[in-house]
């Protein structure tokens, strides 16, 4: 690497594939797609495509974005490279950055959608044009605002990232995975994650029985439990991170044990069952008397034009 570009710590995460709370066929997956393409050097060159490859982990927090990133590396052996956008001033900087990467490595772009205003720069046309309106004068304002600071400072560009992960010169070292990671995928510029540049889409999802059953294990190495059919009924009831259920798992004295855990994961998880049943059921509400409005704003038009 060039003096300057790129900082080195040691990778020292603990996270597998083993520890990772995941549905199992999932993982599995995973697995075989990273061996296949460390074992298509000779495939890449024959259909002609630069051997590398885009992984987009989307989905809400906590569902273990970052920590199977920590995974894939451990199982592959490879360097990392966290590429914080924000600190990146150019999209010069930005191709240089990306050179002085080495093959038989991951770059990671993590929560892509908060790193630059990347999203909206070719905006996805919506369906639904009366629900669009009001967003749409919102984020333009905050647009305008973001090209006129863009225009006083070097920054970089939505084409200028593509170009880097996807252009001419993306291919020169070889052998390398790509990562976004992202809250709110619907965000993104199709784009940014189109097949070819994200060829992999994985859905981080809420915590189900397969991923805590990891979890108890990892955390209470236990594999069985009386209370465990009463966890897996609301653990689909209600959705929960895989964070927030290892958060209940962990030991925090000397006094706990399994059961008090697990005990403790039940009533979080019936609290958080009630707390979305009163979400939805606001939510029920408010559409009704959207509608209500509606059919009076309706009425009272039809009643103008009688008259």
């Amino acid at each position: 690497m060039r003096e300057g570009r790129w900082s080195t710590v040691p990778f020292n995460h603990p996270a597998t594939f083993e520890t990772l709370a995941m549905d199992p066929e999932k993982k599995e997956s995973i697995k075989k797609d990273l061996i296949k393409f460390t074992k298509g050097k000779d495939y890449y060159n024959k259909i002609g495509k630069a051997w590398k490859r885009g992984y987009l982990l989307y989905g809400p927090p906590g569902t273990g974005k970052s920590t199977i990133i920590s995974a894939m590396a451990n199982f592959l052996n490879y360097d990392v490279y966290d590429l914080e956008l924000t600190s990146v001033r150019s999209n010069l900087e930005l191709k240089g950055l990306m050179l002085d990467t080495k093959a038989k490595s991951i770059v990671v772009i993590e929560d892509i959608d908060c790193s630059l205003d990347l999203t909206g720069q070719r905006r996805k046309k919506k369906d639904d044009e009366e629900e669009e309106d009001d967003e749409l004068k919102k984020k333009e304002a905050e647009m305008l605002l973001k090209r006129e600071k863009a225009l006083r400072e070097d920054n970089v560009t939505l084409s200028g990232l593509l170009n880097a992960i996807d252009g001419l010169w993306s291919a020169c070292s070889g052998e390398k995975i790509i990562v976004f990671t992202t809250n709110f995928v619907d965000n993104l510029d199709p784009a940014l994650i189109r097949r070819g540049r994200m060829d992999n889409h994985i859905e981080m999802s809420y915590c189900r029985f397969e991923a805590f059953k990891v979890l108890a294990k990892n955390y209470l190495d236990i594999e069985s439990h009386d209370l465990y059919g009463e966890i897996e009924r609301l653990l689909e009831e209600t959705d929960m991170s895989p964070a927030d259920v290892a958060e209940n798992l962990m030991l925090k004295s000397d006094e706990d044990n399994a059961n008090v855990c697990l005990k403790q994961l039940v009533e979080s998880l019936e609290e958080e069952k009630k707390k979305k049943a009163e979400k939805e059921a606001r939510k029920k509400k408010k559409k009704a008397e959207e509608e209500e409005k509606k059919e009076k704003l309706k009425g009272t038009k039809e009643n103008g034009k009688e008259i």
